[in-house]
């Protein structure tokens, strides 16, 4: 069996080559993706615990991103609709039962004056809808024009997409903006108004107000990183399986068996 193994490598050498470099691609990165879904469950399982924490009162700070990053937090005053900012190009959260694709549409970030403080918070209000027919299009949500009591969750950004070029911030016009990214110290010094250094993305409490807030589990795409593992170690074995049956019909056709017997000899 030696001999045999010794034949099939010996006398194959760039197949034997190509075939490792199949193998070791595939089990690197496979590895690769069941690295990428254990940390997903470690960071998923650390958010879970600090949102068990108490919650905290945006209204009581200031609270920096440590104290408050991924904790459960309330907050009260008076939403600035003016100011808001649509990011462009968000897929629904949690596309409904049925759909075979995420369904395209915007993140409504818009600041909050918080009650008795000169400080604003700015809150990922939702996800709503895009006009397919004309992007600019923005839809029709409700923003109570009195003081309301919203609670959320502390990230430090509501999440990025792809850019070409850099999102500079043009001057501050008082309508409607629709951007790709959202750059929250940017837009202090835009305003010129003192900020909490963290945003508030807001659970659903039942609140009407044509704004989806169904935000997708924390360990969204585990399963999609195993089924990657398991592709990219089937390929390594497909490799591997390659190599060594197409040897053994080599060695049968082209008379390795002679080189074979010789060693035995």
């Amino acid at each position: 069996m030696n001999s045999l193994l010794t034949a099939l490598i010996t006398k194959r050498i760039v197949a034997t080559v190509s075939a490792l470099l199949v193998v070791a691609i595939g089990c690197a990165a496979g590895i690769w993706q069941l690295g990428r879904a254990e940390t997903k469950i470690a960071l998923a399982a650390n958010l879970q615990a600090r949102q068990q924490m108490p919650i905290l009162n945006a209204n009581q700070g200031p609270w920096t991103l440590e104290e408050a990053g991924e904790r459960r937090m309330i907050a009260r005053g008076q939403y600035i609709p003016e100011a808001a900012v649509w990011l462009d190009n968000r897929p629904r959260p949690v596309p409904p039962v049925g759909s075979a694709s995420a369904q395209s549409g915007f993140y409504l970030m818009m600041p909050l004056r918080l009650e008795g403080k000169d400080e604003v918070l700015w809150v990922n209000r939702g996800w709503a809808p895009r006009n397919n027919e004309n992007r600019e299009t923005l839809p029709l949500v409700q923003t109570p024009n009195k003081l309301v009591s919203i609670e959320g969750i502390a990230f430090a950004h509501p999440g990025k997409v792809y850019e070409l070029g850099s999102n500079k911030l043009s001057a501050y016009e008082g309508k409607p903006r629709i951007e790709q990214n959202f750059d929250l110290t940017a837009e202090g010094k835009l305003h010129g108004w003192s900020q909490a250094p963290f945003i508030l993305r807001e659970l659903e409490l039942g609140i009407e107000d044509g704004l989806v807030r169904d935000w997708a589990p924390l360990t969204n795409g585990v399963d999609r990183h195993y089924a990657y593992a398991f592709q990219w170690f089937a390929l390594a074995f497909a490799g591997f399986l390659f190599w060594l049956l197409s040897g053994l019909r080599q060695f049968r056709r082209q008379g390795f068996s002679n080189g074979y017997r010789g060693d035995q000899e």
